[in-house]
């Protein structure tokens, strides 16, 4: 196989990211990736999960800036790097860039930006941002200096904070490993952080510029924009410790070892958005038996985007043929009285004979988010939302929530008493796009479905649709359009959604968050750019199936049944989930990296009688089945691979 045609496989483009360098200053070492730092590590312990110079446009999309004159010196003993950028916005507005990053055998990174333009440059945000990850940092102690000079002693947030935990910061230390701190210090502006778990992002993410000043701001010809980030390593360890290489290149060819939980608990129920511009493509493929038999149907109906009541016979169509349950999600305009406009909405629904079993309401301008320090738009009380909807849908099953994402529900907590259901979506894209930060966002899944319980208890909880590209933009006037394939934060499109590594976020995705004992969880549509099953002049041949169609197959047949959550002694590499159907058990593992990892199944006991499926780059089909797996229970799995074993 040709190398594009394995990209292709795995990616769903032949665009492959370029691999970041390795630096290295005695005991400190960073991968250095478009003029950015990430993965810095202090004797292979993870200090900061990246450090970049970010400039963002008024919809928040973010810029890629063409790097020239990039120069690397190593000694030995650290490095220094120096690059130009340039940044091109509309109007042939230019922002110049300059560069300089150095680190020594002390234990000191410095990394600093001066940006200037002769024509004026218009941006929501130009400037450093500083990710500190999350996994073994959330709850822990840490020290804040303001920039008034005070200090705190504080601690990073467990349960996902709705607003900035931080404010006015000059400078955070934390504590690595025992013995080892690290204080990050940022001059030139002010900073404050934010918990970008909020958006599934897996890390806690500290800025330039408050959110509480207006944007889009200009910067003004002649007036350059200085920042520094300095990170300072203390180790007071008294025990001399071997100086250990970056952990990424030594576990590599490590064993992951997978172990079973005791508990059963039931797998959710699994849902397909459909919206009505896919509806007759989606009633085709139903008719057709090429749909997975899934749970439930969620109909979305939102009448700013054009929807009209006509799209409720379509909907009743697909429902009548559908044996699960059905679910509307209406995005509320609240443009007349809700007297008024739920009734109307209720009463097109019974002329075309669609009655779903669950509502889902909420008002349409909901969706766009509120950042700290803005007013709220002007919107009904959602009690008496809630109410109106309960008097238009008698004996119907209501829920509340968020369309969009679970930062809007977090800043906004609807008032739950009276709902049947909560539910909201996730987007791993909205500030990343590159294939290792979309993967990381498996991390904060935990967090955000903890937090979830933590405000509305056991309340039934549906979690989607949630799919790699973004279906409506929160932060701005649209989605990023991505005719050209490319891995874009907050595009209409993914490339990766036709492809291996699509499939194996997705199971991914399942396996964080099936402890949360949800009611359902929606990943994908089933035709379109999120569907499952492919249409013309899509990458992959049209009516084909898209390699998510598996994984998704997969969950619906297990729904219902019991499952173990398995532990994995390497999270970040590979995941697991043990499913009970009757007196049969079936594995599924994923591995939800670019590089070949072999996994332990030894603590499942004897594994030469199971029949072993698999979902890989060299068949891109799971029908291939490879019987007895090795008796000594190691299992190598390739890029983005999925495994069923069948007990």
């Amino acid at each position: 196989m040709s190398d594009a045609a394995l990209a292709f496989r795995l990616y769903g483009t032949t665009r492959v990211e370029p691999s970041p360098r390795l630096l290295k200053a005695g005991r400190l070492s960073v991968e250095l990736a478009g003029g950015n730092l990430r993965n810095i590590r202090y004797d292979g312990v993870e200090l900061v999960r990246a450090i970049s110079y970010l400039v963002r446009d008024r919809d928040w999309g973010t810029y890629d800036p063409v790097l020239s004159d990039l120069a690397v010196h190593e000694d030995g003993e650290g490095f220094k790097v120096r690059y130009s950028a340039l940044c091109v916005g509309p109007n042939d507005a230019v922002l110049q860039i300059v560069a300089t990053l150095t680190a020594g055998v002390d234990g000191t990174l410095r990394f600093e930006v001066e940006a200037g333009t002769q024509t004026g440059f218009e941006t929501n945000r130009c400037g450093f941002c500083i990710l500190h990850p999350i996994v073994g940092l959330a709850g822990t102690p840490v020290t804040v200096e303001h920039v008034d000079g005070s200090t705190e002693q504080t601690a990073l947030p467990d349960l996902i904070e709705p607003w900035q935990p931080f404010k006015d910061m000059r400078a955070m230390t934390h504590t690595a490993l025992p013995g080892v701190s690290v204080e990050c210090r940022m001059d030139g502006d002010t900073f404050e952080m934010e918990d970008q778990r909020n958006w599934s992002d897996a890390s806690y993410k500290t800025y330039v510029r408050p959110l509480a000043l207006p944007w889009p701001y200009r910067i003004e010809p002649g007036e350059p924009v200085r920042q520094s980030i300095t990170l300072m390593v203390t180790d007071t360890r008294t025990i001399a410790v071997p100086m250990a290489g970056p952990a990424p290149l030594e576990m590599i060819d490590s064993v992951i070892r997978i172990v079973p939980g005791e508990s059963a608990v039931i797998m959710p129920a699994i849902g397909l958005i459909i919206a009505p511009e896919e509806a007759e493509a989606s009633l085709a493929l139903m008719v057709s038996g090429r749909a997975p038999s899934v749970q439930d149907l969620v109909f979305h109906f939102d009448p700013a985007a054009g929807h009209e009541p006509s799209s409720f016979t379509h909907f009743a169509a697909i429902a009548a043929g559908h044996k699960g349950r059905t679910v509307l999600e209406v995005a509320l305009a609240c443009k007349a009285p809700l007297d008024k406009e739920l009734p109307a909405l209720a009463d097109g629904m019974a002329k075309a004979g669609f009655a779903p079993d669950a509502i889902m309401v909420s008002p349409s301008v909901d969706r766009q988010s509120t950042p700290p320090g803005s007013a709220w738009p002007p919107c009904p009380a959602l009690p008496d939302v809630y109410a109106a909807a309960a008097s238009a849908f008698p004996g119907v099953r209501l829920g509340g929530g968020m369309l969009s994402f679970f930062t809007e529900l977090n800043r906004k907590r609807v008032p739950a008493d009276n709902l049947a259901f909560i539910s909201h979506c996730t987007n791993p894209i909205v500030h990343a796009a590159d294939d290792i930060s979309v993967m990381q966002t498996l991390e904060a899944l935990p967090f955000i479905t903890r937090s979830i319980r933590a405000i509305y208890g056991k309340k039934s909880y549906r979690l989607g649709p949630s799919t790699i590209a973004m279906r409506q933009n929160p932060y701005g006037s649209r989605t990023m359009e991505n005719a050209q394939d490319d891995r874009m934060p907050m595009a209409d499109r993914d490339p990766r959604h036709n492809a291996l590594f699509g499939a194996a976020f997705a199971l991914g995705y399942a396996i964080r968050v099936l402890d949360a004992g949800l009611e359902c969880l929606t990943l994908s549509a089933l035709t379109g750019r999120f569907g499952l099953i492919s249409g013309v002049g899509e990458p992959v041949a049209a009516g084909g199936d898209r390699p998510l169609t598996h994984v998704v197959r997969m969950l619906a047949q297990a729904a219902g049944q019991g499952f173990r959550a398995c532990s994995s002694s390497s999270p970040e590499r590979a995941l697991a989930v043990l499913i009970e159907e009757g007196t049969k058990t079936k594995l599924l593992v994923v591995n939800i990296t670019a590089q070949t990892q072999t996994v332990d199944l030894s603590a499942l006991g004897k594994l030469s009688q199971a029949s072993l499926t698999m979902l890989d780059d060299s068949t891109m089909q799971p029908e291939r089945g490879v019987e007895n797996p090795s008796g000594g229970g190691l299992l190598p799995l390739r890029p983005f691979a999925i495994a069923r074993i069948d007990f």
